[in-house]
């Protein structure tokens, strides 16, 4: 399988398991991709999905090798809409998802760190829109990269195709932080747990909302946000959450 799962209690770790490929977005290992995580999402026991890479490094994006023989507009379509869907899937399901990536993460690789929630590296990581230096701009990997960074760094990735160390990727916002080989695992299982602590009904109404309320104007943005803290003030585990709060004590969660 191109894919493993491995489960820690309410942590799903899901790997790029094609090593031989650099862990390459094909045809294959993106409808895997697709489908585990249409499976997290709806898997109750699952509150936080970490996402990672074998071998040497994260995901060199698409498969070269596959994309020469597709040779049709119709594959090419496909396959581009297809890497899309993988990436809506991560940013509209319902769980957080971190990305954990060493080596590099380029082109779509570096699109599919982006799509996460949160991404933390190794300090040598390195991340590329390199598609210009193929002649094939880094198109669809801008659309979830240029939303987590500003416009100036992100034109000078796509423009030149130059690879970024981890430093000025979290000084640019591409991640958030960067730890040593040895302690990257423990910090991102640290930072899962953490969020696998709370709510999980409301890590999902406001992951949905966070994203929603970035695509609209201001005055749109309020009205909207508005009516979710009241869907979310109607839940249990607000009530809960303010009682354990004033009476000074942990909350229980029904996540209901």
């Amino acid at each position: 399988m191109s894919i493993k799962v491995i489960k820690l209690h309410d942590i799903s770790r899901v790997i790029i398991n094609d090593p031989k490929t650099y862990n390459s977005l094909s045809f294959k290992n993106l409808n895997n991709l697709i489908n585990v995580f249409k499976k997290l999402d709806k898997d109750k026991k699952t509150k936080v999905i970490i996402l990672e890479g074998s071998g040497k490094g994260f995901s060199a994006g698409h498969n070269l090798k596959e994309v020469r023989g597709l040779k049709k507009k119709e594959k090419y379509q496909k396959l581009f809409d297809l890497c899309s869907k993988l990436m809506l899937q991560i940013v509209e399901g319902k769980k957080p998802v971190i990305a954990k990536v060493h080596g590099a993460a380029y082109a779509a690789g570096c699109q599919l760190a982006a799509s996460c929630d949160l991404a933390y590296s190794t300090k040598d990581a390195l991340f590329a829109t390199p598609g210009v230096n193929i002649g094939l701009f880094c198109s669809t990997p801008m659309v979830a990269v240029s939303r987590k960074i500003n416009r100036k760094p992100m034109m000078k990735m796509l423009l030149t195709g130059e690879p970024i160390k981890a430093n000025y990727a979290k000084e640019i916002g591409l991640i958030n932080d960067y730890f040593s080989k040895s302690k990257l695992n423990n910090e991102v299982l640290k930072i899962a747990k953490k969020i696998a602590s709370k709510s999980n009904l409301t890590i999902k109404i406001g992951k949905q909302t966070f994203y929603k309320q970035l695509e609209m104007p201001l005055r749109k943005a309020y009205s909207y946000t508005s009516k979710m803290m009241t869907v979310n003030m109607m839940a249990m585990d607000a009530k809960e959450g303010i009682s354990a709060f004033l009476e000074k004590r942990k909350p229980i969660w029904k996540n209901k």
